[in-house]
């Protein structure tokens, strides 16, 4: 449980970026809802700062995040987001350092301390194992370990890069939730990625870019589920 807010494996994680916009986002977000609902798998829906509080306003079972904040104070800053702005909005999280929108080491530092004095959880990308196992240092609540160089190709992470990956965040911080992604398309790779031990996957442009984004929702969160139950029993 992070800030009051439940949230253990499986899960997954729903960024549109910028691909969709306006009512798409919203409808998006509602799919993510029912489906979350439908199979038991919480949903992290990192969404348009546009969107914040219309998606967190209508929907019931998503956990909302916000895609990036800066660390400027509550007064000047035009044009910068506001971590309290963000969380008056209706986000319980942010995501930081995501490939597009990259951190200093510093800064992610900082930015890590002023979610967690916030009560935002924090999911920090990193595109390497290495740099995996120095965030862990920082104590986020999640990491997600994706090579950026496969971010949107739709080619997905080796099996054993998704194991390596989580063994280093594990051995610096056995604590944190560790998301595996990168390129994935479709049920079938969320469904291999979770089979191998991940804890949770996502997806981005593989969602909004099917030619049925609601559909696709639903087939990724069902395999999450299927892939954890079939794993766990055999257990």
């Amino acid at each position: 449980m992070f800030h009051g807010i439940p949230l253990k494996p499986p899960f997954f994680e729903i960024g549109p970026k910028n691909y969709l916009f306006g009512d798409q986002v919203l409808k998006l977000a509602q799919a993510a809802d029912a489906a979350s609902q439908k199979y038991q798998v919480p949903v992290i829906f990192t969404t348009p700062f546009t969107d914040i509080r219309r998606v967190a306003e209508e929907t019931s079972h998503l956990l909302v995040f916000a895609p990036h904040m800066d660390l400027l104070p509550i007064g000047r800053g035009l044009a910068d987001i506001l971590p309290e702005s963000v969380k008056a909005a209706g986000a319980v999280g942010v995501m930081l350092n995501h490939c597009e929108k990259p951190l200093a080491f510093s800064v992610l530092r900082q930015s890590i301390r002023r979610a967690d004095d916030l009560g935002l959880m924090t999911i920090v990308c990193a595109d390497s194992i290495d740099e995996a196992r120095a965030i862990a240092l920082l104590a986020p609540n999640i990491i997600v370990a994706e090579p950026a160089e496969l971010i949107g190709t739709g080619k997905t992470s080796s099996l054993d890069y998704v194991l390596a990956s989580s063994a280093a965040v594990k051995s610096v911080n056995p604590d944190i939730l560790v998301l595996s992604a990168a390129g994935i398309s479709n049920g079938q790779d969320v469904f291999r990625v979770i089979r191998a031990g991940a804890e949770a996957t996502g997806s981005s442009s593989g969602i909004a870019k099917a030619a049925d984004s609601s559909a696709m929702v639903d087939e990724m969160i069902h395999a999450v589920r299927e892939a954890w139950d079939e794993r766990t029993k055999k257990k």
